[in-house]
């Protein structure tokens, strides 16, 4: 079909140990948008470093406009007109915003790096897409939602004709979700060929022009959006019927195990007070930005307040480091797993035993047995699928590198575990998966605190959720309140606009 801006035909790769992709074919149209769809180790994201050139396949061939190519690099891609933005972020810290968008294709004029015409584009690039960074602004002091703007921009910026994007709303707010999804639809009328990996059904049936269903590293099922439902994705996906997206156990709250009391940190969050029973699930809701993330930091010991008070099973706790939060029994899993959750080229053995190695490191040495079985029930519990446990993380899923930042801290055995976005990035098996380790946890008694932008799972999952909106809580509300209409309007403060009108 003349229409095919890019084909694979007939792809295979192998791991060592691992059929990563089994004779995989797909077409992608100009002008379209083909959603890639499959559970974490569907290989949807290996295909596409093939395409851009990261791996070199086994057997099979690309195909761009009928003609066959062979993709050396992510670099020799572009001179196909193919341009990526990968699900993990590979930022250079100490980079400005200016490198990193330029990183590769850095303009020359006389022999040398031409920085003021690098410096002109920049501005020219933010100002046309409304980003309120300045050039000189280094990546460490951007925000996860903020970077992934930028990788979104560097992208859209080589006017390439064939865009790959790997789960690009995972870490941005709903503004710039829709600013992307506009973005994409001039893409699309300008004849650009958009491959876009999503785990978020309503994203998917937004946008795709067609869907193709990976399982076990083979294409499913490949249909136009208008034959496909939910339910019908989700089945395919997974191989099997989810009894329900949200398995909320029912389970008998214990005493408070967590309360806050007026905490606050200047010109980020004033007087958050709040609580959490053991055995509750309580939700933070908020727009990006609104200090769920730096409350839930600095009671972790990450950041610090001013003033306010911590207490732990009735009992006040000073906390001003990571070392007071796990000698009060309070554990984190951060919204970045792999900024701040895992040493990615180390193995799933000392990634899980890291935080609590007083465990096996005494009389001198380390008692490598006793570590080993500890790391191998815990992985077991949480279902980690690994080939072994001296395997790299880097090598696992996305939602098995989260369960094991889970076994990590569940080897400190806390009381209070703070979740941020704990399934971001995770497709809908694993999702499950976590939900039900949630559930696990509730009915052992433990305090549970889920910060998460996708409010359908906050619903599904808390008993009780809090809303913040400009540093502030703005709300709470009970479960027989939960509605998105309720959650967002504290959200965005209108509750407090019409109180305050009053």
């Amino acid at each position: 079909m003349d229409s095919y801006k890019l084909q694979v035909l007939h792809i295979s790769k192998s791991f060592p140990g691992v059929l990563a992709l089994d004779d995989i074919s797909l077409n992608a149209q100009k002008g379209s948008v083909l959603v890639l769809c499959g559970e974490n180790g569907a290989g949807k994201s290996t295909l596409m470093k093939i395409i851009n050139g990261v791996y070199q396949p086994d057997k099979g061939e690309i195909l761009i406009d009928g003609k066959k190519v062979h993709v050396r690099s992510p670099v020799h891609a572009r001179k196909f007109g193919i341009s990526m933005i990968f699900q993990e972020l590979n930022d250079v810290p100490e980079m400005t915003v200016e490198e990193s968008l330029f990183c590769g294709r850095l303009p020359t004029k006389a022999g040398r790096v031409d920085w003021k015409t690098v410096r002109r584009r920049t501005v020219e690039l933010l100002e046309r897409e409304n980003l309120p960074y300045s050039p000189t602004m280094r990546m460490k002091d951007l925000s996860v939602s903020d970077i992934q703007m930028l990788e979104i921009l560097k992208a859209i910026s080589i006017d390439a004709s064939i865009i790959i994007m790997d789960e690009p709303t995972s870490a941005i707010a709903q503004r710039e979700v829709d600013r992307l999804f506009s973005k994409i639809a001039e893409l699309k009328a300008r004849g650009t060929c958009i491959i876009y990996i999503s785990h978020k059904m309503d994203e998917i049936f937004r946008i795709a022009d067609d869907i193709a269903i990976l399982r076990d590293g083979k294409v499913v099922e490949s249909r136009p959006r208008n034959e496909l439902d939910i339910d019908k994705v989700i089945s395919l996906m997974v191989g099997r019927k989810l009894e329900s997206n949200f398995p909320k156990r029912k389970v008998e709250l214990g005493e408070e195990a967590l309360r806050v009391e007026k905490l606050t940190a200047p010109g980020v969050f004033k007087e958050i007070s709040f609580s959490v029973r053991a055995g509750e699930i309580v939700g933070f809701a908020g727009l990006m930005g609104a200090g769920r993330t730096e409350v839930m930091r600095a009671i972790f010991g990450l950041d610090r307040f001013v003033s306010g008070d911590i207490s732990v099973r009735g009992k006040h706790v000073r906390i001003s480091s990571v070392k007071d939060s796990k000698a009060a029994k309070i554990a984190m899993l951060s919204e970045d797993r792999r900024r701040y959750g895992l040493i990615s080229v180390r193995s799933v053995r000392e990634n899980v035993s890291l935080s609590n190695l007083r465990q096996f490191i005494y009389r001198g040495r380390l008692h490598g047995s006793k570590e080993m079985k500890f790391v191998s029930d815990i992985c077991a519990r949480l279902n980690v699928k690994t080939p072994s446990l001296s395997t790299a993380v880097e090598a696992l899923s996305g939602g098995n590198q989260q369960k094991v930042v889970l076994g990590k801290w569940m080897l400190s055995e806390p009381d209070v575990l703070i979740m941020d976005e704990p399934t971001r990035g995770i497709d809908v098996g694993a999702k499950y998966e976590i939900y039900k380790l949630m559930g696990d946890l509730a009915a052992e008694k433990r305090a549970l605190i889920m910060v998460s932008s996708e409010l359908p799972e906050l619903i599904g999952m808390c008993d009780r959720i809090y809303v913040m909106c400009k540093g502030e809580i703005s709300g709470e509300l009970a479960r027989d309140e939960f509605t998105q209409e309720a959650i967002m309007r504290l959200a965005m403060g209108f509750e407090k606009l019409t109180r305050e009108a009053s």
